[in-house]
């Protein structure tokens, strides 16, 4: 008995002399006189008493106790095999129904497409395993990534040679480039991948001048006179003392890798050469003729532009619109069959015709738009695809006093509220020196400008940019007047509180549905079982 417990105390010192000696070894972080003067006697005083105590090991093992221990190990192991296998092998299954903890398509889309290398160096603490994760995931994509994680209260001589002084910093490099990212987003991370690959940004400018919504403002309400409330139809008269803001889609633009600033055509000196896209958003005055022919030049020059025009509103664009094989129509869509809630002026569009802008676009809607119309004659050179239309038993109202059908004077449905429309640059003859026109019909050979033509700007601006397709059709827009349909950047991912949002029809035979029919329906059959049972 003595000697067991002799081996015993023999077994302990050993196994704590062998943790001293790791402990001296994990601080010193080098093998040091002090590390084997520990772990030496430890190993030695360690087998001794293994070999002494073999016996009765041995019948320990052999009894109900030995089955235990043998059990747990078996458990532990497992334990341990599952915990390495986990943390060398990455298997995610994203069970949310908006896929929050993957990544979204157009991500994955840019990943796969990219042709040129990337190095991410990205500094972290121990609370950012999420955004870790997400750069894990976009690395697992393509092999065109490199990625390297440092944090920078332990590693401060990295973080300080590339000059990163917070931790959520990520440095990316590619062919001699440089950009910092700070964001924790998968959008700012994607787009900045992007934006460091391509070397590139776009300019997306916005016509300031003429009461146009202010893409740098928050504000979302109109003000109206003479009462409360917020209305875009019939009869109501808006006093522009704040305009609906467009801050919402810049920040998207922006997100999308798009630089976004105001030009004003007033002002001499003012260029538009620089602008990937012209923006002319919802004027509520009439240009003057200097700032209609700059805007024409830009065209002619191969210039991108999209128009959103609104009911009743004289911009100075009208006679520019037919060169483009488009007329805007004097008149408001008032749709009673197809609208967004109770507003008969704020057509929905839930069909669309096919294009590159409407692919898998939700349900969209106008407040307040004007109709468009292609011209009686067709321009040579262009091609005009409409959008998006209202309801055939849709009409345009011509007169603001009232908002019913008049024949005769009120146009028709279905009508069209949205159209995109290629213009060869060849078949532009803006000289008359035949020589500079052959010169220049050379050099356009195969070049295209793009148009869009929308008849209302309202579905953009903050109130509404949010709210189902408004915003996607927007950002769709933008990217093919930018000649990047396929992919320009990565539209940010929005999680909101679900909800359904329907047109009156959808709303009415819903109500029918549950109010009437289903009760109905049991009434009925309540009745037939009550009879029959009498």
């Amino acid at each position: 008995m003595e000697r067991s417990f002799r081996l015993g105390v023999f077994l302990v010192a050993g196994v704590a002399l062998l943790a001293l000696a790791l402990v001296f070894h994990a601080i010193l972080l080098e093998s040091s006189a002090w590390t084997w003067s520990a772990g030496i006697p430890g190993l030695v005083l360690t087998a001794l008493a293994l070999h002494g105590l073999r016996g009765e090991l041995r019948t320990f093992l052999q009894r109900r106790r030995g089955e235990i221990a043998l059990s747990t190990l078996g458990v532990l192991g497992v334990l341990g095999t599952l915990a390495y296998l986990s943390d060398h092998y990455n298997v995610r299954i994203d069970m949310t129904e908006a896929k929050v903890y993957s990544l979204s398509p157009q991500t994955v889309t840019m990943l796969q497409r990219l042709d040129k290398p990337v190095h991410i160096t990205f500094f972290h603490d121990p609370l950012m395993r999420e955004t870790v994760e997400l750069y894990e995931m976009m690395a697992a994509r393509t092999d065109k990534i490199r990625l390297d994680f440092y944090d920078p209260m332990v590693n401060p001589a990295q973080a300080r040679l590339m000059g990163v002084q917070f931790a959520g910093t990520a440095v990316m490099e590619s062919e001699g480039r440089r950009l910092v990212v700070s964001g924790p987003s998968e959008t700012e991370i994607a787009n900045g991948i992007l934006r460091i690959s391509r070397g590139v940004t776009q300019t997306v400018c916005f016509l300031d001048g003429h009461g146009e919504p202010d893409p740098f403002s928050t504000e979302s309400h109109d003000h109206l006179e003479g009462e409360q409330g917020h209305s875009h139809g019939v009869g109501q008269k808006v006093v522009i003392h704040e305009q609906h803001g467009m801050a919402k889609a810049r920040a998207a633009l922006e997100a999308m890798n798009y630089t976004v600033e105001k030009v004003s055509l007033v002002k001499t000196g003012t260029s538009l050469s620089r602008c990937t896209v012209l923006v002319v958003a919802g004027p509520r005055s009439e240009l003057l003729g200097t700032e209609v022919e700059q805007i024409r030049a830009y065209g002619a020059q191969g210039g991108n532009i999209l128009f959103m025009l609104e009911p009743f509103v004289k911009t100075g664009l009208e006679p520019l619109l037919p060169e483009y094989g488009v007329q805007a129509e004097d008149d408001i869509i008032i749709d009673e069959a197809r609208h967004f809630w109770a507003d008969p002026s704020a057509p929905a569009v839930t069909d669309y015709d096919k294009h590159q802008i409407t692919r898998d676009l939700p349900l969209s809607f106008f407040p307040g738009a004007r109709s468009l119309a292609p011209t009686a004659q067709r321009v040579p050179g262009t091609s005009a695809a409409p959008l998006a239309s209202s309801s055939r038993s849709s009409f345009g109202e011509t007169t603001q006093e009232r908002a019913e059908f008049v024949q005769g004077k009120d146009i028709e449905g279905p009508l069209t509220l949205a159209v995109a429309v290629s213009r060869r640059l060849e078949a532009l003859r803006m000289d008359d020196d035949p020589k500079d026109a052959a010169g220049r019909h050379k050099e356009d050979k195969g070049r295209k400008a793009r148009v869009v033509i929308i008849g209302d700007s309202d579905f953009a601006t903050n109130s509404f940019f949010h709210v189902m397709g408004n915003g996607k059709f927007f950002l769709n827009a933008m990217n093919y007047l930018a000649a990047q349909e396929n992919l320009i950047g990565v539209e940010p991912r929005t999680f909101d509180v679900p909800r359904v949002n329907m047109t009156n029809r959808q709303m009415k035979g819903t109500f029918f549905l549950v109010v009437v029919f289903i009760p109905a329906l049991f009434a009925i059959v309540g009745m037939v079982v009550w009879w029959r049972q009498r």
